[in-house]
């Protein structure tokens, strides 16, 4: 085993230098967005931009509309239960135990379509997407349970959508539009 050099500061490798992010269990920031729990472990400010890491509840029947993220790639594991994904025009569904690359650029959406809560974690390489439910999501009620939102709420988060960190463009399907609040 290597040992750090004593005799002057100056001369300690980087690499010697603590470094690590550690944040435990149920100790990151948690947000309601439009119906799912995100809670962000790890976000961009954290790791110098290199990502930002949220792990993620979406009930049956939620998820986000379609979107593009301009200058990010997204990826996703699913801990427990299924998601439908959108992939462009297309569509395809991933289970417990499944990894999701999406690469920036891609329209892309997911949605539980069944039954049961799904559990993941999702992450931006680089980091900042996480911005937009850490700024625009709401704050966790305790007691309460969050809510589906209506399109003209997601809509209001425009100016977040155009920052450079989130830098995303909507892309709704039609569903969407005919999806009323609360019937996720």
């Amino acid at each position: 085993m290597s040992e750090i050099p004593q005799n002057n500061v100056a001369e300690v490798p980087d690499y010697y230098r603590p470094r690590v992010l550690h944040v435990p269990a149920e100790k990151g920031v948690v947000k309601w967005m439009s119906g799912d729990v995100y809670e962000t472990m790890a976000p961009a400010a954290s790791t110098a931009g290199a990502l930002g890491f949220t792990v993620c509840w979406v009930p049956p029947g939620n998820g986000p509309v379609a979107h593009v993220h301009k200058s990010a790639d997204e990826s996703f594991y699913l801990i427990a239960g299924s998601l439908e994904f959108l992939n462009g025009d297309q569509t395809f569904v991933a289970n417990a135990g499944d990894f999701v690359f999406v690469p920036r650029g891609t329209r892309h959406r997911f949605r539980n379509i069944s039954g049961e809560e799904t559990h993941m974690v999702a992450f931006f390489t680089p980091g900042g997407g996480e911005a937009l439910w850490l700024e625009g999501g709401d704050d966790p009620v305790p007691g309460g349970k969050p809510e589906f939102w209506p399109p003209e709420r997601g809509m209001a988060l425009a100016p977040l959508l155009e920052r450079a960190d989130v830098d995303m463009l909507i892309l709704p399907e039609e569903a969407d539009f005919d999806r009323p609040a609360g019937d996720a």
